[in-house]
């Protein structure tokens, strides 16, 4: 294993932005920053050998200082979405921005993925780790209690990628976290990825408002254009006349997963013929958000000048489910004072026989 550390720019202030890249005995990469501890590339080997890096991402760090797609972006405290940008802890109401209609979005607008993080490099026998961390002061984002956060980037030996997150505050808190990284397995420039395959180890869904803020309902897939039970291609029903699918402009919903809480497992996997590139997904937490792009600006610039349209590229965010604060009756987010908040996702890369 090894890793390299190079200057890529600098921040609005003059500090020093640097691009870390993970390399295993595979000749497997992936690269990241602590302008917001990205994720900006992953380069696994397709059915011929080529590497092929299968996120989306930018060149620069002035692109990624806007990046309004969350490109590669840890999310926290909170992901997705809190209904009328508010919820209550112990009695008290907090208040956040309204940054998506009425509700809030990624705890925006103050995003961790516009903040330089502290960085450290470590080698163990699971492979090689970047750690990248934040203070986050009581009131941040509007988010009660002083936090300090760790989000470790490891590859593995096995072509996996793991996302470990870490966080411990002094109060009462939403704990959180997702990735926001866009895949494609046939490469980050590689068009249209609606005729890759899908599967997803859900047999519910979390039915939602117009808004994207879950009613409380737990709704079967089966029988429904949501169900990933059986592997299939993204575009067989992305555009059926159903519920989900109009409000969301496609699919943008999370998926109940089917395993016990807090017990890391395969929830789903991707696939493409083109490359032969197979993606595991596996995580402790409770619900994944699938998105398909559906709001991605058509002739976004990205990496080495691809352009990135609606539906090239697609997202498994690991989470506790949408407005979870909110409702009781979800696996609650909350993070109690001096206990530590722990989860786990992995992606894994292989080649289909």
């Amino acid at each position: 294993m090894s890793y390299k550390k190079e200057l890529w720019g600098n921040m609005p202030d003059g500090s020093e932005v640097y691009l870390y890249t993970l390399e295993n005995g595979n000749g497997v990469s992936a690269s990241f920053t602590d302008l917001g501890a990205v994720w900006v590339t992953m380069k696994v080997p397709d059915k011929t050998g080529k590497k092929t890096d299968v996120v989306l991402g930018f060149d620069s760090v002035a692109e990624y200082l806007e990046n309004p797609p969350h490109f590669g972006a840890p999310i926290g405290r909170n992901a997705n979405r809190i209904a009328n940008a508010r919820f209550t802890i112990n009695g008290k109401e907090y208040i956040l921005e309204a940054n998506n209609g009425v509700n809030n979005l990624h705890s925006g607008p103050d995003l961790y993925h516009s903040r330089l993080w502290e960085a450290m490099v470590e080698e163990s026998d699971s492979g090689t780790s970047i750690h990248f961390s934040l203070s986050s002061p009581d009131g941040d984002q509007g988010f009660p209690g002083n936090a300090s956060i760790t989000v470790t980037y490891t590859l593995t030996p096995d072509d996996s990628l793991m996302l470990t997150y870490h966080m411990i505050c002094d109060q009462d808190t939403v704990a959180n976290f997702t990735n926001h990284s866009y895949f494609n397995l046939d490469g980050h420039d590689g068009g249209y990825a609606m005729n890759q395959r899908v599967w997803i180890d859900a047999d519910t869904y979390t039915r939602a408002d117009q808004g994207s803020i879950p009613t409380g309902e737990f709704t079967p897939v089966k029988g429904t254009p949501m169900d990933f039970t059986v592997m299939k291609t993204i575009e067989r029903d992305i555009n059926e006349d159903y519920e989900a699918l109009v409000f969301g402009n496609g699919y943008d919903h999370n998926w109940v997963l089917n395993h016990p809480e807090g017990e890391v497992s395969l929830c789903a996997a991707a696939e493409s013929d083109k490359t032969g590139i197979r993606m595991e997904v596996y995580t402790d937490l409770p619900g994944m958000q699938f998105y398909t792009a559906n709001f991605l600006t058509d002739g976004l610039k990205g990496k080495g000048n691809a352009v990135y349209d609606k539906r090239c590229c697609y997202c498994f965010e690991t989470q506790y489910y949408p407005n979870a604060v909110n409702i009781p009756e979800f696996p609650s987010p909350v993070l109690k004072a001096g206990e530590e908040y722990h989860t786990v996702t992995v992606y894994k890369f292989s080649v289909t026989e």
